[in-house]
């Protein structure tokens, strides 16, 4: 089989379905709310009950906000599991879900903030679903289109952005696994924390 006979799209699609289904999604099974909202640090951000935070601005429409700050800080603040599910959720899926496959708007200023670790579960997961079957749609001749005005390359055709999503959500969601391990082999209670 030569370049011209691959299925891109397939291809392209099986770069993350198969990390999600065979190393990711079993990491996240049983994530616990105090897993979710744990901080091994002093001032993380994270998702928080409104008015609750102390972070120079709180995105959200709902009941929990997400911390930021703008312009970021020196060095970047350090960020719970809660919050990189969050900026995943709505920065990486959702807002790329409404601007390319017709979903609806969506941005950190308008998202509902999941307040449990199974809410954003699911939440993630509907985003996902989202994303894969808008990427499915795309066919071969739509991986070629460019992106348009609403990312910053709009010059750039859709298979640069399907794999640049692709790094996003491999990259984070591994941060998230780190941080249940951290959470596993340093919290009293946890199988790996009892002394």
């Amino acid at each position: 089989m030569d370049a011209d006979e691959l299925d891109w799209n397939r291809t392209l699609r099986e770069q993350w379905e198969f990390h999600w289904n065979h190393q990711l999604r079993a990491r996240l099974d049983g994530l616990t709310d105090d897993e979710y909202f744990w901080s091994p640090v002093p001032d993380a951000w994270s998702v928080r009950p409104r008015g609750s935070s102390t972070a120079p601005v709180q995105l959200g429409a709902g009941d929990f906000t997400m911390d930021y700050a703008f312009p970021g800080p020196v060095p970047a603040a350090f960020t719970t599991i809660a919050w990189r599910l969050g900026h995943v959720i709505v920065g990486v899926l959702a807002a790329r879900n409404a601007a390319h496959f017709g979903a609806p708007a969506a941005s950190y200023e308008t998202w509902e903030y999941a307040g449990s670790a199974a809410t954003a579960l699911d939440q993630i997961e509907a985003q996902l679903d989202l994303w894969l079957a808008g990427v499915r749609g795309l066919g071969e001749a739509g991986l070629r289109v460019p992106i348009g005005a609403k990312e910053p390359f709009p010059e750039a055709p859709m298979a640069d952005l399907v794999l640049h999503i692709h790094r996003e959500l491999i990259h984070h969601l591994s941060e998230v696994c780190l941080l249940r391990d951290l959470y596993l082999h340093t919290e009293p209670g946890t199988s790996g924390g009892d002394s």
